[in-house]
């Protein structure tokens, strides 16, 4: 393991976090205080009513959507919700986030951008659904959430100030969790079976490199398989939905965990319904196929 390499892996992100995040939380701030959202959150009311969230997180849900989840978390923070709101959107845009970007990068599996994007966003809005549905009691907060407490401003500057701190708190909680996932990740890439891995395929390496890595590490080892036909096309398109619905499983949920999602429901329903969901799709894929052979 690369140490420097590490810590300039660390130092980046950490850039990167805090100039994201401190004026995207700070924009969040003054949308509510003004009410501004009051005028546009109409436009996805319907899913953010459907979801048991309130239309105040339209604007986090649509910036996890088509940017990454930094900037969800960062239109989150300052709402009051509790930890089954949290769990519910880590759940919904765990699934379903930077739908563009990781949407070119199944392309090159051979997957069209048009399924990509349907299959996770109603994935995840179905999975996230039933989960507002479970009891209250299902869910307790994993750490305590008093900072992030949505706060009342009496004056323009107030809200400046507080905001200013809030975000930077904020920033700081995730940077040090990004900093030991980024060790514990890099540790892992240097282990020999990682480095290995092109001779040693299989299906369940690369399911378990792309949950625990995230999409673009566990598709590209399935990318150089593809193109060597180490894999078969059933093989392929098992793993490949299996990521789209359930990857970097333990880094995104723990950006949520931050502030009262609960980690032990999110992984086990992520898991458990990409596990169902993906045997379902491959069940079709085969019967296709078998129909096709049949007629020809």
């Amino acid at each position: 393991m690369n140490i420097k390499h590490t810590l300039y892996s660390s130092f980046r992100s950490a850039l990167i976090i805090l100039k994201l995040v401190i004026p995207i939380y700070i924009l969040a701030d003054i949308l509510y205080y003004f009410n501004v959202l009051s005028y546009v959150s109409f436009i996805i009311e319907p899913f953010t009513s459907i979801l048991g969230l309130p239309k105040e997180a339209a604007l986090a849900i649509i910036s996890g959507i088509f940017l990454n989840l930094y900037a969800a978390i960062a239109f989150a923070a300052p709402l009051d919700l509790n930890p089954q709101q949290w769990s519910v959107l880590a759940i919904f845009l765990g699934t379903c986030h930077s739908l563009i970007v990781e949407g070119i990068i199944m392309k090159k599996l051979g997957i069209a951008n048009y399924y990509s994007y349907l299959l996770r966003f109603t994935a995840g809005l179905f999975i996230a659904y039933l989960s507002s549905k479970l009891p209250a009691s299902f869910f307790e907060a994993s750490l305590s959430t008093s900072v992030f407490e949505q706060t009342t401003y009496s004056t323009f500057n107030d809200l400046i100030i507080g905001s200013l701190y809030s975000s930077f708190i904020l920033s700081l909680e995730i940077i040090v969790l990004i900093t030991a996932l980024i060790f514990l990740m890099d540790y892992i890439k240097s282990r020999d079976f990682v480095k290995n891995s092109k001779k040693n395929i299989s299906k369940s390496f690369s399911l378990g490199v792309g949950i625990l890595l995230g999409i673009t590490y566990g598709a590209g080892i399935l990318i150089n398989e593809a193109k060597n036909k180490s894999l078969n096309r059933e093989d392929l398109f098992y793993v490949s939905n299996f990521l789209m619905i359930c990857h970097a499983i333990i880094e995104d949920t723990m950006l949520f965990v931050i502030f009262g999602a609960d980690f032990t429901v999110v992984i086990i329903i992520r898991l458990s319904f990409a596990l169902f969901l993906s045997f379902i799709l491959l069940k079709i894929y085969q019967y296709k196929n078998k129909t096709l052979i049949l007629k020809n």
